[in-house]
Order: structure tokens, then C-alpha cells, then sequence
């Protein structure tokens, strides 16, 4: 009995150690993302002045936020971000990525290339861009189309065009880094798939679409759902370039909640907003993983 019963004493002892190893993390987590995210809660359900909760209101401010003008715009501008960077931003880290391991020579070089924006601060970023699109004359992109006889055109003054741009501009200032993680994978593949493939005669496209293309699909599908879930919580690119304008053409639901909590000083209706957010994004996250958990069986 005392044999049968030490497996089951160092099972326990070893399960203690591991709690004991995680514990100062699940503190740390449990103090800087679960109170914080129970305390927005609480605070969604209260009117408030300030920082201070003055009565009870219910749903209440989440009434108000639905109701809000701006809200539909905001709630639109965010799907259209989205599904933009979906359309713009998705696919390029993965073709630079691809491109990057076909290169023989300069692997260094480039990599080092298309990291560099990550490492700019976003301010600087927006700042360098700015220029880019200022809708006069001195504007370099309405120079550019003048010295093809075209232009100038408004750019960021335009509802068409603002959100793509910022996309653009945000795709510039991020894919590097996602890059790189495609890159990581795909130097995992096995070379003697690539090596079969080129005996056999597959082309630089083949290789790509029947080795490379499959093998990445797999965080490919990662990448994609924390993409979402950024562009989804956008907020300084909009609120720099034309601050939500023109005619909230750009303002998102980030935006919109520092609007309610550092502009009007409402706390309760910033928080329910964001108790908003987290709920769409977690309905979009449950869709994603069981249409590809469908796909996968």
C-alpha cells in the first residue's frame, strides 16, 4: 500500500513546485488585466463624475452609447478598417516573407529593411506620412502625380479614400515584424521537400504554392484572428492624421471611447463601449475559431 501510494505523494509535490513557479505570474495577471477588466465592468453600470461613481444606473450608459450619433459611424468605420487591412495589410508580410526566403543573396540585408519601421514610433510614423498626403501642392505624393500630369488630389481629405490610407500607412508601419514570423516558419520546412521538388521540375511558383503556401497556413490563421482583434482596437493613426474627420469619416470605436473618458470625462460610458468592444470581439473570435475548427475536421 505505502508502494502504491508514493507515486501518487511526488505527483503532488511536483504539481505543488509548479503552482508555486506560476504563482507570481497568475498574480501579475490576475492584478494588471483581471481587476482592471471586472473594475471597467462595474464601472459601466454607474453614472460618474470624473473618476468617482456617483449612483447606479444600469444599462443605462450602454442606452446612451447605442444611441449616440457617433457611435454607427464608429461602429462602421471599424468593420471598414478591418476588412481594409484584411484586403491591403493580410497578404503582403506573407508575399515579403516568401520573397525574402526565395532571395539568395542579402537575406540579412532585407530583413533588417523591413523591420526597420517597426522600430519608428508610431508618431514619427504618422508624422513622416503626413507629408506624403497633405492635399496641396507640397504635398509628395500630389507631386509626384504632377509630374505625371495628374493631381492634386485631397487624399486624406477625401471620406473615399481616408481609411485606406491609413491602412496603407499602418500595413507600412507593421508588417515587417509578421514578416519576419512567416520567415521564422518557413525556415522549419524541410529543405529535402524543397530539394524533391526541384528535381522533379516545379518552378519558384510551384514550390511556393504546393510547399510553402500549405506549410504556413497554419499560423497564417493565427496571424489573421490577431489582426482582427489590432486593427479592431485602432486608435492613434485616425486621431493624429485628421482626428476622426473628415465628418467622422475616420473616428473608431477606440477613438471613441477616449472621446467619452479624456474629452467629456463620462468614465461609465467609456467603459461600457469598451465592455462593447471586448463582446463583438470576443462573438468574432468564437466565429473564426469554429468556422476553422469545421474547416479542419
Amino acid at each position: 500500500m505505502k508502494a502504491a501510494n508514493k507515486p501518487k505523494e511526488k505527483f503532488r509535490k511536483r504539481d505543488l513546485i509548479s503552482w508555486l513557479v506560476m504563482l507570481p505570474s497568475l498574480v501579475l495577471f490576475a492584478f494588471f488585466v483581471w481587476e482592471p477588466l471586472i473594475e471597467n465592468i462595474r464601472l459601466s453600470f454607474y453614472s460618474t463624475k470624473m473618476y468617482e461613481t456617483v449612483a447606479f444606473t444600469g444599462l443605462k450608459n450602454y442606452y446612451l452609447v447605442l444611441h449616440d450619433v457617433d457611435f454607427l459611424a464608429a461602429f462602421k468605420n471599424t468593420f471598414s478598417y478591418t476588412l481594409w487591412s484584411l484586403v491591403i495589410g493580410f497578404f503582403v508580410p506573407m508575399i515579403i516573407g516568401v520573397l525574402i526566403t526565395e532571395t539568395v543573396h542579402l537575406k540579412g540585408f532585407f530583413r533588417m529593411a523591413v523591420y526597420f519601421p517597426n522600430i519608428m514610433p508610431s508618431l514619427a510614423t504618422i508624422w513622416i506620412w503626413s507629408y506624403f498626403f497633405l492635399p496641396g501642392a507640397t504635398g509628395v505624393l500630389n507631386i509626384i502625380a504632377g509630374k505625371l500630369g495628374m493631381g492634386p488630389y485631397e487624399w486624406l481629405n477625401d471620406p473615399k479614400w481616408t481609411i485606406p490610407l491609413i491602412i496603407i500607412t499602418l500595413t507600412w508601419k507593421s508588417a515587417g515584424s509578421t514578416a519576419l514570423i512567416y520567415m521564422a516558419n518557413i525556415a522549419s520546412i524541410s529543405p529535402d521537400l524543397y530539394e524533391a521538388a526541384t528535381i522533379d521540375g516545379a518552378g519558384i511558383m510551384q514550390r511556393v504554392r504546393h510547399i510553402t503556401v500549405p506549410s504556413i497556413f497554419g499560423i497564417a490563421k493565427t496571424m489573421l484572428i490577431l489582426q482582427i482583434i489590432s486593427v479592431f482596437q485602432i486608435l492613434y493613426e485616425p486621431m493624429i492624421f485628421k482626428n476622426g474627420g473628415p465628418n467622422n469619416a475616420s473616428i473608431s470605436l477606440m477613438m471613441l471611447m477616449y472621446r467619452y473618458g479624456y474629452r467629456d470625462y463620462n468614465v461609465g460610458k467609456a467603459a461600457s463601449l469598451s465592455v462593447l468592444v471586448c463582446i463583438i470581439l470576443v462573438i468574432l473570435s468564437g466565429i473564426y475559431m469554429r468556422a476553422t475548427r469545421e474547416k479542419e475536421n
